[in-house]
């Protein structure tokens, strides 16, 4: 399951949160997308979750961000 998350135009650290709420309701496996316009989201989620199992994904696109975290364990 890979569920997105809109944070269009939401300053930290409310995508930051957002992520965090629904990572906890994660299956092995499944994912979330956070997808912002605010650079600053990707260094701080990266930051948070490379200390848990799981894989941090990041694509830009004309100032659009989509971070993709999928639990691993």
């Amino acid at each position: 399951m890979n569920k997105s998350i809109d944070c269009i135009s939401a300053m930290c650290p409310v995508p930051v949160v957002k992520a965090q709420i629904q990572y906890k309701k994660l299956d092995i496996g499944d994912s979330i997308t956070i997808i912002t316009d605010h650079s600053c989201t990707y260094p701080n989620i990266r930051d948070i979750y490379k200390k848990l199992k799981c894989k941090v994904e990041v694509q830009e696109e004309g100032g659009i961000w989509e971070i993709t975290i999928t639990r691993l364990g």
